[in-house]
C-alpha cells in the first residue's frame, strides 16, 4: 500500500477541519446514548417481558440471561422488488446463525422499499427520493426499543441503503453489518436492450418486442445487473467497511451467498460491546470512511445519486461533505471499471474480473484510499483486498488477484480507462450542478445550442415525434427539483435524446431533476441548484436561449443578455404534481427539504 495521494489527503483534511464542531457533537451524542441506554439488565420486568414475549423458549432464556448478544434485524423485504425478494427467508437464517453461537436476533422493524424501475416515469417516482429520509426515520423507530447489541441491515436498492445507514448512524453506539442478497444472473446484453429501446422510441418496434427485451433483461430474483444506484450502494458499503469484502455481487442462488450471510451474523456478534473488539458504527463512519466510499464510487463510474446520498450520510455522522470535495476527488481518482452504462459489461462480469476486492487493491496501491480506516471486519480497510472461498464448506479468505482478470472490464491504476473519475462539478450563471462523463464520448462533452424548455419529461415525446427536436439543442427540464416534485428521475428522456445524438445532432440535458446511475452517453447537467422552484435562473429560460454545457471546463452558462433575462418573469410552476398517488402526504417533506448539494434531506436542515 502506497502513501496516500496528496489530493485525497488534502480533501480528507479539509473535511475533517470543516466538520470539527459537528463531528464532536455527534460523538458526544452517541457516547451519551451509550451511557444512558436502557440495558436489558436494567429494564423493568414489564419492559423486558414485552420485548421477548413472542420469542421461542430458547431465545427467551438467552434474553433472560442478559449475557448473550441480541441483534436487531432491520429488513427492507418485499417480494415486488426483485433485489429484495430473497430477503424473505433471511431473518430465519440470521436467527439460526445467532443461536448457533449462543446469541439471539429479532426483527426490530421493516422499512419501505420502492422500486424506481417500476415507478420510472410514473407519479410514484416523485416519492422515491423522499423515501430515503423516511427509511432513516423508520430505522431509528425500529431501534428505539433499545433491546439490541448490534444491527443486521437488509437492503440493497436506490434510496434504501442510504436511508438504512442514516438511520443506524443515529444509534451510532451500536455495531452494524449490512447484508446484500446479490444480483440476478446476466440476461439480455445491455447494449442490445438500449438498441431496442431506441427503436421503440423511433416507432420501428412494437410494445411486444420492447416488453420481451425488458423481460429478458430483468428476469429473476436479484438486483438489476447494470451499474446504477443499487449496485453503487454495494460498492460504497464495502468501501466503508460495513459489508464483508467481496460480498456485493454473489448471486442469490450461489451456495456462497448463504455462507456469507451466516458469516456476517457471526462477525456482528464478535464486535458488540459485550466482547473485547467493540466497533460502533459511529466510529467506523468517520471522514476516512466517507472519502473511501466516495473514491470507490468515482473509480467504478457509479451513480450520480450519491452526490446527494453521500452528503446526507456524512451529515448523519456529523461530517460535512460538499460537491467541491467530490469534484476534487474525481479529478484525482482514476476510472478503473467499465460497467454498463459506462461499458458493455454488467456487475457479474465485473465480479468475475476481480470485483470490489481487486478494485480496492488497485486503489490502495495507488494511494487513493485510506487503508487505516476502521471497518466492521478485518483489522482495517487494508484487509478488504481479500475475497471469500469455500473450503470444506467453510468460508475462508484469500487475497484477490494482483491484476484484474479482464482488463476490458476492470483495469489497473497504471493503465486506467481515464485519469479521472468522471463525475464533475458544473457551475456558472445558471447555478451549480453535476455531470457524469464516464460514458460520454469526448466529442459530445461540449454543447452550445438553443434551449428547448419543458416542464416535465412527458412533454418531450410529442416534440420528438413532430420533428421539432431534429437540430442541435439543449433540452431544459425544470421544476423537477426536491421542493418542486421531490426530484424524480427522468429516464423517459433517455431514448429520445440518445436517438437525436445518433442522428448527428449535438444535444445535452439541463435539469434540476435526477438521472441517477443510468446516466449515459448524452451529457446531462443534473441536480441544478438553486432549483427553479427556489428562484433558480432555470425558471426564466425560454425556448431559443443559447446555453453552454462544457463538461471539460465545468461551465454551465446562459449565453444571452444578462439584463434582459433578469427582467423576465419566472415561468409559473405547474401544480399537477402535488396530489394523487399519495403525494399530498409528503407536502411537508418537500417544503422542508434541503437542496441537492446539501443532500436533498428534510432531516438535517441547511447545515
Amino acid at each position: 500500500m502506497n502513501q496516500i495521494n496528496k489530493q485525497v489527503a488534502a480533501v480528507t483534511q479539509r473535511i475533517i477541519e470543516r466538520s470539527v464542531s459537528l463531528r464532536a457533537d455527534y460523538m458526544r451524542q452517541i457516547a451519551d446514548d451509550y451511557s444512558n441506554r436502557p440495558e436489558r439488565g436494567k429494564l423493568s420486568c414489564g419492559n423486558l417481558a414485552h420485548g421477548f414475549a413472542a420469542c421461542g423458549d430458547g431465545d427467551k432464556n438467552s434474553l433472560r440471561l442478559m449475557e448473550a448478544g441480541n441483534m436487531a434485524i432491520i429488513t427492507a423485504y418485499n417480494d415486488m422488488l426483485s433485489a429484495h425478494q430473497p430477503y424473505a427467508v433471511y431473518p430465519d437464517k440470521l436467527k439460526q446463525a445467532m443461536r448457533d453461537i449462543g446469541c439471539t436476533a429479532q426483527v426490530a422493524g421493516g422499512v419501505p422499499a420502492m422500486c424506481d424501475g417500476v415507478t420510472q416515469g410514473q407519479d410514484g417516482m416523485e416519492l422515491s427520493l423522499l423515501s430515503r429520509d423516511l427509511i432513516a426515520q423508520c430505522t431509528a423507530m425500529s431501534l428505539s426499543h433499545q433491546m439490541f447489541d448490534g444491527v443486521l441491515a437488509l437492503g440493497i436498492c436506490d434510496k434504501i441503503v442510504p436511508g438504512l445507514l442514516m438511520g443506524v448512524l443515529t444509534f451510532g453506539y451500536l455495531p452494524a453489518m449490512f447484508i446484500p442478497a446479490g444480483p440476478m444472473e446476466t440476461g439480455l446484453p445491455n447494449k442490445e436492450k438500449i438498441r431496442i429501446r431506441q427503436l421503440f422510441a423511433e416507432g420501428k418496434l412494437g410494445r411486444d418486442e420492447l416488453l420481451q427485451a425488458e423481460s429478458d433483461s430483468y428476469h429473476s430474483a436479484g438486483t438489476c445487473t447494470f451499474y446504477g444506484t443499487a449496485n453503487s450502494n454495494q460498492v460504497v458499503l464495502e468501501a466503508m467497511g460495513l459489508q464483508l469484502p467481496g460480498s456485493s455481487f454473489v448471486n442469490p442462488e450461489n451456495p456462497m451467498r448463504d455462507k456469507l450471510t451466516t458469516e456476517a451474523a457471526y462477525q456482528l456478534a464478535r464486535i458488540t460491546a459485550l466482547g473485547s473488539d467493540y466497533r460502533p458504527i459511529g466510529e467506523i463512519i468517520d471522514e476516512r470512511a466517507i472519502v473511501n466510499g466516495t473514491v470507490a464510487l468515482l473509480a467504478s463510474g457509479g451513480s450520480t445519486n450519491h452526490s446527494m446520498h453521500l452528503v446526507a450520510i456524512a451529515r448523519a455522522a456529523g461530517i460535512i461533505l460538499n460537491w467541491d470535495d467530490i469534484s476534487d476527488l474525481s479529478a484525482a481518482v482514476p476510472l478503473l471499471a467499465r460497467v454498463y452504462p459506462n461499458g458493455e459489461a454488467d456487475v457479474n462480469h465485473f465480479h468475475a474480473a476481480g470485483g470490489t476486492s481487486c478494485l480496492f487493491r488497485q486503489l490502495l496501491r495507488g494511494g487513493f484510499m485510506h487503508g487505516d480506516a476502521r471497518t466492521s471486519w478485518g483489522k482495517s480497510f487494508a484487509d478488504f483486498t481479500q475475497e471469500s472461498f469455500l473450503d470444506d464448506d467453510q468460508v475462508v479468505w484469500r487475497e484477490s488477484p494482483e491484476v484484474p482478470l479482464d482488463l476490458n472490464v476492470l483495469t489497473t491504476v497504471d493503465q486506467p480507462f481515464s485519469s479521472e473519475g468522471g463525475l464533475r462539478l458544473l457551475k456558472g450563471n445558471l447555478g451549480r450542478g453535476v455531470i457524469k462523463v464516464s460514458a460520454v464520448a469526448p466529442e459530445h462533452q461540449i454543447v452550445e445550442a438553443p434551449a428547448i424548455v419543458i416542464d416535465g419529461q412527458d412533454q418531450l415525446q410529442p416534440l420528438f415525434e413532430a420533428g421539432a427536436l431534429d437540430r442541435d439543442c439543449v433540452v431544459v427540464v425544470r421544476y423537477q427539483g426536491p421542493q418542486a416534485l421531490g426530484m424524480p428521475e427522468l429516464h423517459k428522456l433517455t431514448p429520445f435524446l440518445g436517438t437525436l445524438q445518433d442522428r448527428g445532432f449535438k444535444v445535452a440535458l439541463v435539469t434540476d431533476g435526477r438521472m441517477s446511475g443510468a446516466s449515459g452517453k448524452v451529457p446531462a447537467a443534473i441536480h441544478l441548484v438553486p432549483e427553479a422552484a427556489c428562484g433558480g435562473l432555470l425558471a426564466k429560460i425560454q425556448d431559443g436561449d443559447v446555453i453552454r454545457v462544457n463538461a471539460v471546463t465545468g461551465e454551465l452558462k446562459f449565453m444571452g443578455d444578462w439584463a434582459e433575462i433578469n427582467a423576465r418573469e419566472a415561468a409559473v410552476q405547474p401544480r399537477d404534481g402535488e396530489r394523487g398517488c399519495g403525494r399530498e402526504l409528503f407536502a411537508v417533506n418537500r417544503k422542508n427539504i434541503s437542496n441537492a448539494e446539501r443532500g436533498a434531506s428534510y432531516l438535517f436542515g441547511e447545515a
